[in-house]
């Protein structure tokens, strides 16, 4: 073979790609390489695969999500406003339970109460207190008033220490 045969022969050999975008044309030198363009690299995304994409998303969103405004003071300093709100609610609505069952024992049943009882109420005179006896039994508290025993100022007064009860 001649040495343009041979030649030949080797540039065919040669043309070959080698990956990553280096190739060996037909026309070149055997040992020159040509390297790609940059235009052509740019061009070139990678491909990337689906558990990559989530190895860098799950620690990325974790570090987002636990970057709270909220440092421990602040969240000391609300647990205390939210504790001292519950401990004076509380102690409120006891103040009421009590006052409720000092209500109760303070309350006069008008239809059973003695006479000294219905004297211990504010300001009732004997003689208001003979015609409450008098005039029993009541079915509530409201008739001293329409069956015109009591006025209705001094009812006011008492009203929230007596009860109708049978």
């Amino acid at each position: 073979m001649t040495e343009t045969g041979s030649r030949n022969k080797r540039e065919s050999r040669v043309n070959v790609d080698l990956g990553r975008g280096l190739r060996i044309p037909a026309s070149a030198n055997s040992r020159q390489l040509q390297a790609p363009q940059p235009h052509q690299n740019f061009m070139q995304f990678p491909r990337l695969h689906p558990a990559w994409l989530l190895a860098v998303a799950l620690p990325l969103a974790t570090i987002t999500a636990c970057n709270t405004k909220d440092n421990p003071d602040e969240i000391r300093r609300r647990t205390a406003e939210a504790t001292e709100t519950m401990r004076r609610d509380a102690k409120a609505v006891a103040e009421g339970v009590k006052e409720g069952m000092a209500r109760d024992k303070n309350t006069i049943n008008i239809n059973r109460a003695s006479r000294e009882d219905l004297l211990s109420l504010p300001g009732l005179t004997e003689h208001e207190a003979d015609r409450i006896i008098a005039e029993r039994p009541y079915d509530n508290t409201d008739d001293l008033v329409t069956r015109h025993v009591l006025p209705r100022a001094k009812y006011d007064k008492i009203s929230d220490h007596i009860i109708a009860g049978h």
